[in-house]
């Protein structure tokens, strides 16, 4: 997939029930109905690239085969919060693959779980046009951002600020979505005037964070 140097292979198969700690009845559910298998292939850090690390000590990726195709989102959140590194998930069904990765931090009052901050993904792509790369950099950092800036379509921020912009598109189209419902209902012609007017505002900003 990668094409990773052979120092970095892992390979080893993850059973489902080793995050059983982490899951509901409901999630356990979830886990056995989509997934096929989770093996762990490659891992990348100091000990096997020669490359320094900074906030991000180790990378690993994390191959995820699907009985059917669907949103795992949750699943992946649970397998990421659980395992203190840096995951990489190349997630297959058939002949697509999904490629998704967390920026996430250590939650200060539990070292064995961590908090999300934001997930970078791709659409499903057909696996003959999968064309992302693991470009080895600087740094276990580096490489990290230049991942994330692929899916995100970004050259120019670091993750922090990656994640930060994310946070605030999500937060104005909740606002866009929620005024455009506003200005629908609103039978009062000044309120539904200065209703356009602040999504005017708003559109414009959005612009500019994309």
């Amino acid at each position: 997939m990668f094409d990773l140097p052979k120092y970095t292979i892992v390979d080893k198969s993850i059973p489902k029930n080793a995050f059983d700690n982490f899951t509901n009845t409901k999630q356990k559910k979830l886990f056995s109905e989509y997934v096929s298998s989770i093996r762990w292939t490659n891992k990348l850090s100091a000990s096997t690239i020669k490359l320094p690390s900074k906030e991000i000590e180790e990378i690993q990726i994390f191959n995820i085969s699907l009985k059917k195709k669907g949103d795992i989102s949750s699943l992946l959140e649970i397998i990421d919060r659980s395992i203190p590194y840096h995951i990489i998930f190349v997630i297959n069904f058939n002949e697509e693959i999904l490629l998704s990765v967390a920026k996430k931090h250590s939650h200060p009052n539990n070292e064995n779980n961590s908090i999300i901050d934001w997930v970078f993904q791709s659409d499903w792509i057909v696996s003959n046009d999968f064309n992302y790369k693991l470009n080895f950099k600087e740094s276990i950092d580096a490489i990290f951002l230049d991942v994330c800036n692929q899916l995100s379509g970004n050259n120019d921020k670091t993750i922090n600020e990656l994640v930060e912009s994310n946070l605030k598109k999500e937060s104005l189209e909740k606002k866009i979505k929620k005024i455009k419902q506003q200005i629908k209902s609103c039978k009062q012609f000044n309120k539904k005037v200065d209703l356009n007017l602040q999504l005017d505002r708003m559109n414009k900003i959005y612009k500019k964070l994309i």
